[in-house]
């Protein structure tokens, strides 16, 4: 009993086909109610031949598909013209009502049929994605273990090489830990989120605390947002320790940001680095910069000053969940 009515329940959810005898074992259901109902009312209207048998063809058809449907609708036509609950006989009025009743009966069943084929391809394509989804995730979790086994191998290998050099080591291992520590916050954010404190602090830490100066007040970001975040705070400092304050010896960067109602402004500013020169054509990070944002009607605008970048990111900031 339990598996057939799990069969029952996966073919009226459209998970599963049902089989061709729980088919026809519901239809000829329906159709016993339908007569049932149609000798009640009966009672108040004997002319009533066909409509409670509307019912039956669509459920009919919606568990057992067009086959079962059609079965259905030529069943119960018979059924209203041979059974009577009354003194009244067929004639050329009932053949007329069974005329219209199949005409209906056939549009009805296209239109489950075709509402079932719709059905089928969502659920075909929510499959797809969901198994893609996971393949995504599968994918990503093994390049962040690669990474992490990557970098501990780094660490380990000049770990020996400048194990009679204590003082280089003391200011490359601080490093490789932030380093690490932000990979895993990344992983974290993805789902949880993050401070904007948190993660900027994780991304700028590498390249030492002294150099960088925070101001805002407490921010939790919502995933989506953090990890876009994190993505533009890593080009920005990646970009300051190859060119900008990061790799000049006294240069330092100040990041501070505002909140007015759900609009969250972030302004990065880069002092006392070497100078600017001629900018070169954009590449991929200034197009991420520049396009990151829009997803949370949001822009980037980048200035390159005498004194350093000047980069201002403005964005909506949704909901967290």
């Amino acid at each position: 009993m339990g598996k057939l009515i799990d069969e029952f329940r996966k073919g009226w959810q459209g998970v599963a086909p049902p089989s061709l005898g729980l088919s026809i074992a519901f239809a000829v259901a329906c159709l016993l109610v339908a007569t049932l109902t149609r000798w009640g009312l009966a009672h108040v209207r004997p002319d009533v031949y066909f409509t409670p048998y509307f019912p039956a063809v669509f459920f009919a058809a919606a568990f057992g598909g067009f086959r079962i449907g059609i079965a259905t609708a030529l069943v119960g036509g018979v059924l209203g013209v041979i059974v009577n609950f009354g003194d009244a006989f067929a004639d050329r009025a009932r053949f007329a009502l069974l005329t219209l009743y199949w005409v209906v009966c056939a549009l009805t069943i296209w239109g489950v049929e075709h509402y079932r084929t719709l059905l089928i391809e969502q659920r075909r394509i929510s499959k797809r994605l969901i198994e893609e989804e996971d393949y995504r995730k599968l994918l990503v979790d093994e390049l962040q273990h690669r990474l992490k086994n990557k970098l501990s191998t780094v660490h380990a290998v000049l770990h020996q090489v400048l194990h009679d050099q204590p003082q280089v080591w003391s200011r490359i291992d601080p490093r490789l830990r932030s380093l690490a520590a932000t990979d895993d916050l990344i992983s974290r954010i993805d789902k949880a989120g993050c401070d904007i404190r948190d993660l900027l602090i994780s991304e700028l830490g590498p390249y030492g605390h002294v150099r960088f100066t925070l101001n805002g007040e407490r921010l939790f970001l919502p995933p989506k947002l953090a990890v876009t975040l994190s993505l533009m705070f890593h080009e920005l400092a990646t970009n300051a320790g190859k060119y900008g304050a990061f790799s000049a010896p006294r240069g330092l960067l100040q990041v501070s940001w505002t909140i007015t109602g759900d609009r969250l402004t972030i302004t990065w500013d880069e002092t006392e680095g070497p100078s600017i020169g001629e900018v070169s054509a954009p590449g991929f990070g200034t197009k991420l910069l520049k396009s990151a944002l829009s997803a949370f009607d949001g822009k980037t605008e980048l200035s390159y000053l005498a004194t350093g970048l000047h980069c201002i990111m403005q964005c909506r900031i949704p909901p967290n969940g």
